[in-house]
């Protein structure tokens, strides 16, 4: 290790972790006071924001797998805060809606962490921006993830402007990428 790097390095490292802290601690606030993971509330919020929508449109705006979105539906399930209705014209579709306790809810649940992350990037120049991008991929290489599946994020929160199509006409980001993205899950 270079001795001129050390120091630098172990603030990296101490960031992620406080980072990956502070979702765990965003999450377990979720749980102590509504009886909901952050996944779980995320659901709750963009139901109420966007309306009734398949297990397949949540997994992709919510960057997990169709199996994961399975359970995390299950779940809310159980706890009478969503229901599968078959969509008319096409039953071999169920859409995700919010029952009625779950309306209520999703109105007292704080916004997650990601939303919150979205908001305050939107303000920050194309520069700053790019960089941020640059650095996480570069991150992700370093610590070679490869058994991550990759899944399509869609930025749609109704109070959020369109974050994700000012990015691309500002260049930010890897547009062939992005657009192979977009076409594998239409």
């Amino acid at each position: 290790m270079n001795p001129n790097n050390e120091s630098v390095i172990k603030e990296i490292v101490g960031s992620i972790r406080k980072l990956v802290r502070t979702v765990y601690l965003d999450s377990q606030n979720m749980s102590r006071q509504f009886g909901l993971t952050g996944q779980q509330g995320l659901v709750l919020h963009l139901l109420f924001n966007g309306g009734s929508m398949s297990s397949a449109s949540l997994s992709r705006r919510m960057y997990v797998t169709p199996s994961n979105i399975t359970g995390i539906i299950d779940r809310l399930e159980r706890k009478g805060l969503v229901q599968r209705v078959r969509k008319e014209g096409d039953r071999r579709v169920a859409l995700i809606t919010l029952t009625d306790a779950g309306k209520e809810l999703s109105q007292n649940v704080p916004d997650p962490i990601e939303k919150r992350l979205v908001n305050q990037l939107i303000d920050l120049d194309k520069e700053h921006v790019q960089v941020i991008y640059q650095t996480i991929n570069q991150i992700l290489h370093l610590i070679d993830i490869k058994d991550v599946e990759e899944t399509f994020l869609e930025l749609s929160y109704e109070s959020m402007p369109p974050v994700q199509e000012n990015l691309k006409k500002e260049g930010v980001g890897d547009e062939g990428a992005q657009n192979s993205k977009e076409e594998k899950y239409a």
